[in-house]
């Protein structure tokens, strides 16, 4: 058995939801999908509902991209990421493939390239409504970008940054279980209102602020009284932001890493609910 090639993406939390604000966000995350393509069959197949894996290597050979040099594909596949949670799985695992296709090959690629692959496989697959571009940004590079998903990658990033201080804060993602409730464009496009004042929180740089304010407009448009209430008492506990990332229904928290008393009173005072925490922290690149 031989590995062809190595490939890994990022999950991310949303900091403006495309469909509501017109303009989509997310910020990088420690959590990722690492992947193995290798030239003969897997113990256990990877679990694809959508056949995204399928749509990237059709994009890929579409684009005129070479492929591997081997008879058959195989895909191993290990993730940190919950999928259909919120957290961007479907663009870290685009990204992570599109990564071993390229380091199978040799296939020298620019990070807006492999966001535009991805992008178009996750719509092709019918994993996105938007083509997820800020969420496959999120998974090639640390930081966050504001994009414009109707331009192409290359041209459609409108704002970029870092997180200041990003080892001085502590991630809780809080998984509720698989989504319940789907996203519904016109709910979302009901809600500009609200998204609009995420995107003037950015525009003034206050990413965190633009999170909360995000979060609040998709609890609406999705009806999610529970995470609504949630985000708020998380608030009330001492978390920077507390927020509901993609369509949900994760939620994602950001409390500062010297406070671990208040990190303790948050997984106890949720830890009646049976919610898997995962803890992160913002990925910089660094290993």
């Amino acid at each position: 058995m031989a590995v062809l090639g190595r490939g890994e993406g990022h999950g991310g939390i949303s900091i403006l939801h495309a469909l509501g604000a017109g303009y989509g966000a997310a910020v990088s995350i420690s959590l990722s999908t690492r992947v193995q393509l290798r030239d003969t069959p897997v113990k256990r197949e990877p679990e694809d509902p959508h056949g995204l894996i399928l749509a990237v290597v059709e994009t890929w050979s579409g684009a005129g991209l070479p492929m591997p040099d081997a008879e058959e594909l195989h895909w191993a596949i290990r993730s940190d990421l919950p999928s259909g949670r919120g957290l961007k799985s479907s663009a870290a695992l685009a990204v992570a493939c599109i990564r071993a296709l390229a380091d199978a090959t040799e296939t020298a690629l620019e990070n807006h390239q492999i966001v535009d692959i991805a992008s178009s496989a996750q719509l092709a697959c019918g994993c996105s409504l938007t083509g997820s571009v800020d969420d496959s940004w999120a998974a090639v590079e640390p930081g966050w970008k504001v994009v414009d998903p109707s331009r192409p990658a290359a041209e459609g990033v409108l704002m970029q940054g870092e997180v200041e201080d990003p080892d001085d804060w502590t991630i809780l993602i809080l998984n509720r279980g698989p989504r319940e409730i789907q996203p519904d464009p016109e709910r979302f496009q009901a809600a500009a209102g609200q998204f609009q004042q995420a995107i003037s929180a950015i525009e003034q740089g206050h990413i965190f602020n633009a999170m909360i304010h995000n979060g609040r407009a998709v609890a609406a448009a999705l009806g999610d009284n529970m995470g609504r209430k949630t985000c708020n008492d998380m608030g009330i506990l001492g978390s920077r932001v507390s927020t509901i990332s993609g369509s949900g229904p994760a939620i994602a928290l950001i409390i500062p890493s010297s406070q671990e008393a208040t990190v303790r009173r948050v997984k106890q005072t949720l830890e009646p609910r049976e919610w898997e925490i995962l803890q992160t922290t913002f990925h910089t690149g660094e290993a």
